[in-house]
């Protein structure tokens, strides 16, 4: 197989008007919404309209049926021209780990009922794993599916849900037996407004603000047996579904907001005079731009690798969770850089250094610990 990074004409277009939308229609305002915790519910639907949402969805359901590549480049462009964080995190919540796993593995009567809507901006989605037991320890879910007839009844608490509290449809991963741990475990659509379903509260934030994350309850919540999503048991291998697609395009916004970042970084530097002098003529503040370059460089093939391998139906676990780690690690590392370039001014709220070093802070805690994926990492290699 010939391994072949480089973007289609096409593929560049997308990447850039992608970039153009994201800064005109999403960027403007984030700083006041961080500030509030307000989400951009509009930003969502302009985001449906301009076709974002439903990329990868055929178009009987909503979508564009774009490859993953194509999808790669969209988010990097998204990345390169979004400001907004939160919102980006929200975003990835909807599309990789709600409207994704109802397309590929829901019921074709699922997919007529809530893909057009998820595609379209109308319905915003979730994704109900983690818990307040079970966060790394995945498969220890607690709630649990009691079926009586043709229904089942969800009882338990889920945990640092993204866009819980604004969600239309949540995908809900709840245990028929917990004695069987990932055997037992099914996922549901949840919608709004069903009895025994509710949202107890907002968590407030380091970072990311402007994307909600809540606690859910689920009392007897009723869900007919129409609302289960794949086999009885399969809720494990929807949840390890989501991460080849969440590594190979989703992650791709990181690539454009690094870009981004040290843009921005190289701007300040020659601009900012001491002793005389830019301070990009010092060393001291000339390495930290390079190691940020060389981050970036990193990250990008990574990411890139990764939609190539996702491209050739190749679900490397191992290499996924690499991904996860290194884009992590050293996308925090390079905010760092930045606001120590910026000193005083980026440690200011006035400037957005501050606020995209906050919202880094959680890339290597969500979506699975840096420790966690080490774990995996070190797994492959020993068997």
């Amino acid at each position: 197989m010939a391994l072949d990074f480089s973007l289609t004409p096409e593929q560049e277009a997308m990447k850039e008007s992608t970039r153009r939308f994201a800064e005109r229609e999403i960027s403007p305002g984030a700083q006041e919404r961080d500030e509030r915790g307000e989400f951009y519910l509009a930003g969502m639907r302009k985001c449906g309209e301009f076709g974002l949402l439903g990329l990868p969805v055929p178009q009987e359901y909503g979508g564009s049926g774009q490859d993953v590549i194509t999808m790669m480049a969209a988010m990097e462009g998204f990345g390169r021209g979004c400001t907004d964080g939160g919102f980006t995190l929200s975003l990835g919540a909807h599309i990789c780990i709600c409207l994704i796993p109802i397309w590929q593995f829901g019921s074709a009567e699922q997919k007529r009922r809530f893909l057009p809507k998820l595609c379209s901006g109308e319905f915003i989605g979730a994704f109900g794993l983690t818990e307040p037991g079970a966060g790394s320890d995945a498969f220890n879910v607690q709630t649990t599916a009691r079926k009586e007839g043709g229904d089942w009844f969800l009882s338990g608490t889920k945990m640092f849900i993204t866009n819980g509290s604004v969600a239309d449809v949540v995908l809900v991963i709840a245990t028929v037996d917990r004695k069987l741990k990932a055997g037992g475990l099914t996922a549901f659509l949840v919608e709004k407004g069903t009895p025994g379903f509710s949202c107890s509260r907002e968590l407030d934030k380091m970072g990311v603000r402007s994307s909600p994350t809540s606690e859910l309850l689920f009392d007897d919540c009723r869900v007919p047996d129409a609302n289960r999503v794949g086999e009885v048991g399969g809720g494990a291998a929807i949840m390890m579904g989501t991460l080849g697609w969440e590594r190979s395009t989703m992650i791709a916004s990181a690539v454009g907001a690094q870009e981004r970042v040290l843009e921005k970084t190289v701007r300040y530097a020659n601009e900012r005079v001491q002793f005389g002098r830019p301070i990009s003529g010092f060393q001291a503040i000339q390495h930290k731009l390079a190691d940020m370059k060389v981050n970036l460089e990193i990250i990008r093939l990574l990411v890139y690798k990764s939609a190539w391998l996702k491209s050739q139906g190749i679900d490397d676990m191992s290499f996924a969770a690499i991904t996860k780690l290194v884009v992590s690690e050293l996308g925090r590392e390079s905010l760092l850089h930045a606001l120590q370039v910026h000193g005083g001014y980026g440690y200011m709220r006035e400037f957005e250094i501050e606020r995209w070093v906050r919202d880094s802070m959680v890339s290597t805690i969500g979506a699975g610990t840096s420790e966690i994926q080490r774990m995996l990492i070190a797994r492959g290699l020993l068997g």
